[in-house]
């Protein structure tokens, strides 16, 4: 790879050394260090963990701008962009830092920072570090015709197509615990060869999980074949599943099935909890044997495939409840996989929102008001990450200006939030009257017992009484 120049910015990039006076203590310096250099060692993890996981050049960009806004939160927009960048400057609300490509060309980590200050020259460094890396990790892919970091020569002259990527796109993301060790969990499973049991709402990215298995498995280089058993038709579904021989009726070409395209890869079996039992029967005789027998054949044939089956049912119940066969159970459960749902894990929402805002940056470059933030986290998300994705689309085609504010949201998703908020803006409420309403809705929850109100709010009792004689003075 050709060495560039060091990167270049609207507010001069400056070693972090030099950030520290001469005569400032030297502990709060190496505090500082350990810090960056923990975070970097972070970011790094999570950005080579993505490139080894996702496939698409636009997805690993949206990826690599979710990670950088993790490594410096105080951006406040990230983008990649072509071309080297700009010799002026751009004014002190915008840095840039160069993106080296092994072909000899340039592209361009933009940062908008948003308050003037909040991002210091430590943070500067970092963000030059971040788009090296950016490089290193674009550079396999650098010469996709899809790609959005090129010469600006042939930018020019070919203007790329504001599509988006199509689903799945979105790779397992997300910083709570639940989602590390749901990663965690996968990457042990990849490494075997286990049929995987993969349980979720629907929505929550099941088939996102499955896929994963299979990139990071010895079998990614085969196919990955996915069935919806709900939408298979009973008379159909050996055909479907096994194949089916050359002129067993008038018309009828021999073709593999899904046991058989699957060979040396994965078969995913999406909604299994769907099967009828005749269908069940069928399937646990395949599962067992890995061996499928053609519609009006009379052979066996060997299949060599990881199955991993998902469901949204808890296949444990079906089979309490006499709906699953027990026997089939027990040959698809052992290794099994909880995807929790969006709203048990609220964290990952507004890292999954700025993904999906920046999978369609070539389109339009939005970000999200403080007000639709909000309406996401207080959203009870029954449709999950899949509802999320819909919800960011619909803001993308209908949003007027360049930030999604809380009327551009789907009216379900904003209901409570604003019935809440707008009385309350309209009569223009102090934060004092909001604490103090909040506090009785909270102590009557609580059988108006004040020390049990005192934990719930982690305020003293003096302080709960203050807020009480404030609504009783205000009259409201």
């Amino acid at each position: 790879m050709a060495t560039h120049s060091t990167s270049s910015a609207s507010v001069g990039s400056v070693s972090p050394t030099s950030v520290v006076p001469p005569n400032s203590d030297r502990t709060v310096c190496r505090q500082r260090c350990a810090e960056r250099r923990r975070a970097f060692s972070e970011f790094l993890a999570s950005v080579l963990a993505q490139s080894a996981a996702v496939t698409g050049r636009a997805a690993l960009e949206a990826a690599f701008v979710v990670a950088v806004r993790r490594l410096v939160p105080a951006a406040h927009a990230v983008r990649i962009v072509p071309g080297a960048p700009a010799s002026a400057s751009r004014g002190k609300q915008v840095l840039q830092f160069s993106v080296p490509l092994p072909n000899g060309t340039e592209g361009c980590l933009e940062i908008d920072v948003g308050v003037r200050g909040a991002i210091d020259e430590w943070d500067r460094h970092l963000l030059r570090d971040a788009a090296r890396v950016c490089g290193l990790v674009l550079s396999p892919r650098g010469q996709s015709a899809q790609g959005s970091v090129r010469p600006a020569a042939s930018a020019a002259s070919a203007p790329a197509v504001p599509t988006a990527p199509p689903d799945p796109a979105a790779p397992v993301i997300g910083a709570s615990s639940c989602m590390r060790a749901l990663r965690q969990s996968v990457e042990r499973m990849a490494a075997t060869d286990f049929t995987v049991l993969v349980e979720g709402e629907s929505g929550s990215g099941k088939e996102l999980v499955a896929r994963q298995i299979h990139d990071l498995s010895a079998r990614s280089q085969g196919p990955f074949i996915a069935v919806n058993c709900a939408a298979l038709v009973e008379t159909l579904l050996e055909a479907e599943l096994f194949g089916i021989e050359d002129r067993i009726a008038t018309g009828v070409r021999a073709r593999r099935g899904k046991f058989e395209a699957a060979d040396r890869g994965t078969l995913f079996l999406d909604e299994v909890a769907d099967l009828s039992p005749a269908a069940q029967a069928k399937l646990l005789r395949a599962v067992q044997d890995l061996a499928v027998e053609r519609v009006g054949g009379h052979n066996l044939r060997k299949v060599n495939i990881r199955l991993v089956v998902a469901t949204n049912q808890s296949l444990r119940q079906l089979v309490d409840a006499g709906r699953f066969r027990e026997d089939l159970y027990y040959r698809l459960a052992g290794v099994e996989l909880q995807v929790p749902s969006l709203r048990k894990r609220r964290d990952d929402v507004l890292e999954l929102a700025e993904y999906f805002l920046a999978r369609h940056h070539r389109f339009r470059k939005l970000s999200l008001s403080d007000g639709a933030a909000e309406a996401l986290l207080s959203y009870g998300w029954p449709g999950n990450v899949r509802e999320l994705q819909r919800v960011i689309e619909r803001a993308v085609a209908l949003t007027p200006g360049h930030v999604v504010r809380l009327s551009d949201l789907p009216p379900e998703l904003t209901r409570e939030y604003a019935e809440v908020l707008h009385p309350s803006a309209a009569r223009a409420d102090s934060m004092r009257a909001w604490g103090s309403r909040y506090a009785r809705l909270v102590l009557e929850r609580c059988d108006r017992n004040k020390r049990r109100t005192c934990d719930v709010l982690g305020i003293s009792y003096h302080t709960l009484q203050s807020y009480l004689r404030y609504r009783d003075s205000a009259g409201r």
